[in-house]
Formats: C-alpha cells, sequence, structure tokens
C-alpha cells in the first residue's frame, strides 16, 4: 500500500534553531511527525535532517508547500527537497549477461520490499528476456558495441523518457555509460561494483583479489558519476576468504553480496532516505 506521507530532505550550514523551525513549522500546519532524523558535518559546518509525516489531516501539501516553507527555507539558507509517499518510484533495470541481480531486484519487488515500479528491463544481451516476461515487465533489446554506442544510448534515452523513468539501476550492467548519460540522469543511476571500492576499480576485480592474496572480499552499490566507480557510496558488504578459495569461489561469495548490497541502496533511494554532499551519503534510518 502506498502511504499517505511526505518526506522532507534539507542540507544547510549547521546552526542553531532548525530542527525546531522545521517541527514548529509541521505542528503550525497541523503534521503528524512519523519519523525524523538529523546529521551534523562539524568539518563542512553542514546540517542535514529527513523528517516524514502524515498527510491524512495536515493544512499543507505539494501543492502550497514551497509556498509555507519557503520563508524557513531562507532563514537558514535550506536546499531542500520534498517527496510524496503516494508517488512511486519509476525504476528501469539495465542488465547484461549476469542475472543474479535482477533475480533478486524482480523478487523483492514482487514481494512488496520494493515499493516502486518497473516499467522496463533494458539488456545488451537477451539472456534475461523470458524473466523479463515471466513477471510481465517489456524488455527491450538494445545491441551495444564499439560502433553504435551514441545511437545505442540515444534508443535507450528515448524508452525512458517514455516510460517515465525516475530511477536507473545497473543489475551488473557491463558497459561504461559515457559522460553523456551520467550528465542526462544526476543522482539518479545506481551501479553495483563486485569489490570493495575503492579497491579493484573497474573490471574482473575478483581475478585482480585473488591475484592479490586478499583475505577479504566486497561489493559496492554507488551513484554512477563521469569518474569509472568513484560515485558517492550508498551501502558495502564484505565476505571472508582464506587461500582455499579459488577465483570461482570469490565469484560465488562475490554475487550473494552483490544482491544484498544493490538492493538495500536501492530501496533507501526509493523511501528517501539518502541525502548526497562532497562526493557521499548520508544514509537516515
Amino acid at each position: 500500500m502506498m502511504k499517505n506521507t511526505a518526506t522532507l530532505l534539507v542540507t544547510c550550514p549547521d546552526q542553531k534553531g532548525i530542527v525546531a523551525g522545521i517541527a514548529d513549522f509541521l505542528y503550525r500546519h497541523n503534521a503528524n511527525i512519523l519519523h525524523a532524523d538529523q546529521h551534523q558535518d562539524a568539518e563542512n559546518g553542514l546540517f542535514l535532517m529527513r523528517v516524514e509525516w502524515d498527510l491524512s489531516d495536515s493544512a499543507i501539501n505539494a501543492d502550497n508547500f514551497s509556498e509555507h516553507f519557503t520563508p524557513i527555507a531562507e532563514r537558514f539558507s535550506m536546499t531542500w527537497q520534498l517527496k510524496l509517499g503516494q508517488k512511486r518510484t519509476r525504476m528501469a533495470i539495465m542488465v547484461s549477461q549476469y542475472d543474479h541481480c535482477l533475480v533478486d531486484l524482480l523478487h523483492r519487488h514482487q514481494s512488496g520490499e520494493l515499493a516502486c515500479e518497473i516499467p522496463l528491463i533494458v539488456s545488451n544481451h537477451r539472456h534475461t528476456e523470458r524473466l523479463a516476461e515471466y513477471h510481465g515487465i517489456p524488455f527491450h533489446y538494445v545491441e551495444v558495441n564499439r560502433d553504435n554506442k551514441a545511437e545505442a544510448e540515444a534508443k535507450q534515452f528515448a524508452l525512458f523518457d517514455q516510460y517515465g523513468v525516475d530511477l536507473i539501476v545497473l543489475a551488473r550492467y557491463m558497459q561504461i555509460l559515457s559522460p553523456a548519460f551520467v550528465q542526462r540522469y544526476p543522482q539518479r543511476i545506481i551501479n553495483i561494483h563486485h569489490s570493495f571500492l575503492p579497491a579493484f576499480i573497474g573490471a574482473r576485480p575478483y581475478h585482480r583479489a585473488f591475484e592479490r592474496g586478499v583475505k577479504l572480499i566486497g561489493a559496492t552499490s554507488h551513484y554512477v558519476t563521469e569518474v569509472l566507480d568513484e560515485g558517492p557510496i550508498i551501502e558495502q558488504d564484505i565476505a571472508r576468504i582464506s587461500h582455499r578459495d579459488q577465483v570461482e569461489d570469490l565469484i560465488q561469495k562475490g554475487r550473494d553480496l552483490e544482491r544484498v548490497v544493490l538492493s538495500r541502496a536501492v530501496r533507501w533511494h526509493i523511501e528517501n532516505r539518502i541525502l548526497l554532499y562532497a562526493n557521499k551519503t548520508v544514509i537516515f534510518d
């Protein structure tokens, strides 16, 4: 079920009175606060906050919120976003040949854990077409090679526009996106990288981890930027390995991490729990 709630995400210079100002504003407009969380970054002098409230009896809504909230926002020099619980994120999934992350996302979506819409799946291979058909999700095959990269991305852009996509998830989509692609969807592309970043950036991280003789492997979910694998990190996890593990063992154990780490990142994004600053993320409870 969609929640009749609103979520306010705030970033501003740290100073006294911010929490009191927001709480008083919501109280005066008959808003019942359901969740509130905050973070102060002393080094950067920043204050970040997430507050969610019930809209049922509230005197403010999406149409008039900006008009009423602007004086407070200007007083504290706030950058803010308002998100509505009844507006579900429309999430496109891009995948290549490896389907384990896609399978996990589709299962969590079907079970209701991921409260979003998945209007399409895009792939440069046909391996997952039947899986998409089973879940009743339109599947679009877009061939990508060295010579047609710009043309392929233009087709993808058209699909995302056609389906009204809010978020793009790279569920082991094994292609490097162009700067034009990234610039078109800022802070709206989530990737899963099969290593504990910043270690082993780029291709074949499990093989490089094996060659290095590491004792821990990991997976990292992050927002995509123009610099490969260096976007703001959302979630990470690790698994211990030993000298007995071969490359195939690292890959198998890593796939379990990839599934969990990506699904957590996606869920936090669609639940509006993430604020970005200074190439970092704050994940609110």
